[in-house]
């Protein structure tokens, strides 16, 4: 599976995920500073992209978009680095957090709709939501399975294992433990984190 990247594709592979963080971060940040009504610990992410909402295209493009296309070339682009070794399981796994990455992207695509919740468009965005976490939580778990006896790749190993399983329990949590749109913003720096852990393995 491991194979050889021309330099500058080589150099842009480790920058992609460094870019994804940055763009996701900034819209994540940025965009709320002019709606003052907006709270990141009691409205989710999404809101931010509805209809009627100053800069929510922006935020959509720069905030899901463009992070989630990155994030599906990096993982792409490591599928392409792992050792022969690592088998079919690692390549499942770096396939399946290329789908998560592209059903965050997604999410910006079908906006959600405060004003018709019940509607297609937001479930259509609730779906690409679920899916996303759903498929990360899988892709770190094979990929996280399959590179177990390469040691040079025990630190990628270690931090995709983890990341699923935090996954898993930051959606299982009961919101009177940890609340909703809290769990997500940590969910999502967790996902930016794998993000750029991938751009930057060997």
């Amino acid at each position: 599976m491991s194979r050889p990247f021309p330099p500058r594709t080589a150099s842009f592979d480790r920058l992609a995920g460094w870019l994804a963080a940055a763009c996701c971060l900034a819209a994540a940040l940025g965009v709320p500073a002019a709606l003052p009504v907006y709270s990141h610990a009691q409205h989710p992410l999404g809101l931010l992209g509805a209809p009627g909402v100053p800069g929510a295209m922006l935020f959509n493009l720069a905030g899901f978009v463009v992070p989630g296309v990155l994030a599906a070339w990096v993982f792409v682009r490591l599928r392409g680095r792992l050792p022969e070794s690592a088998g079919r399981v690692a390549g499942i796994g770096c396939w399946m957090l290329a789908i998560s990455a592209l059903a965050f992207a997604a999410q910006g695509l079908w906006r959600l709709d405060p004003a018709d919740l019940d509607g297609p468009i937001s479930q259509r965005h609730a779906t690409a939501w679920l899916l996303w976490w759903l498929a990360f939580a899988a892709g770190a778990f094979l990929l996280g399975f399959g590179l177990r006896h390469e040691g040079a790749w025990r630190r990628v190993t270690a931090a995709f294992v983890v990341a699923g399983v935090l996954a898993i329990v930051l959606n299982a949590l009961p919101s009177a433990v940890l609340a909703g749109p809290i769990a997500q913003r940590v969910l999502l720096l967790v996902w930016l984190a794998c993000v750029v852990i991938a751009s930057r393995s060997h």
